[in-house]
């Protein structure tokens, strides 16, 4: 039998249905918030919560407001811990 020079397909899961995306309502307004991989995770980003960088490869979620229609402009990247305290994080 010949050779096969082709690569082998591993089983996996394409990017858009590995992130998992939700609408939220709280006091400070209705949001689209989607939960990021680690694995799907690419590029490093400043969490807006605790200016801390969020680094490639780390799970977390990107957060618009649900008016906005998923503005790219308006997408902020949060770590998921600081998403889940923003209301009782003080102002500033």
């Amino acid at each position: 039998m010949p050779r096969s020079n082709r690569p082998r397909r591993s089983e996996h899961v394409p990017l858009r249905s590995a992130a998992v995306t939700r609408r939220e309502s709280a006091s400070d307004g209705d949001w689209v918030v989607r939960s990021v991989p680690g694995s799907a995770a690419g590029k490093d980003y400043r969490c807006p919560g605790c200016q801390q960088l969020i680094r490639a490869g780390t799970g977390h979620v990107v957060a618009w407001p649900a008016d906005d229609l998923g503005s790219v402009a308006d997408r902020r990247h949060w770590h998921a811990s600081c998403w889940s305290a923003r209301a009782r994080r003080r102002p500033g």
